[in-house]
């Protein structure tokens, strides 16, 4: 008589590949979080200049408003930052545009806070909401 062989997982070997599994877990979760919000911050910067393309082209002294699309980061799909026109001032050179996370978005409690661009080419981060700010070179992803 032969006896049937069964192939399973001994109870060592599954705690192992848990082990392992938590271990990657454990550093590639912080990873992608840190990933996506530089990819956000991109978003926000990319619309800030796409918004000054824009407020350049429109050459009219009022305060344009933006056209759909145009007035949030990304472009497409859910908001993460919504863009606006400021006034003009008398330090801002024409006219000063900024991005702020949106309320409820995944941006909210981000370092960098507020993107600032004006027509001097002045960029700038402004957080209100916390203590801890980036350097401008790390939120504009310069540096």
């Amino acid at each position: 008589m032969t006896r049937p062989t069964t192939f399973a997982f001994t109870l060592l070997e599954l705690v192992i590949a848990l082990a392992i599994a938590a271990t990657l877990a454990a550093f590639a979760i912080p990873s992608y979080r840190s990933h996506i919000a530089r990819t956000h911050r991109v978003d926000a910067a990319s619309a800030l200049y796409r918004v000054a393309q824009f407020v350049e082209g429109a050459a009219s002294d009022a305060v344009p408003s933006l056209p759909p699309g145009i007035d949030q980061a990304p472009q497409f799909g859910a908001p993460v930052y919504r863009v606006r026109v400021l006034p003009v001032g008398d330090t801002n050179g024409g006219y000063s545009i900024e991005a702020a996370p949106v309320e409820t978005g995944p941006m909210r409690d981000d370092p960098c806070g507020t993107f600032t661009l004006d027509a001097t080419g002045q960029r700038g981060n402004r957080n209100d909401a916390s203590g801890t700010t980036l350097t401008s070179s790390e939120c504009w992803n310069t540096g």
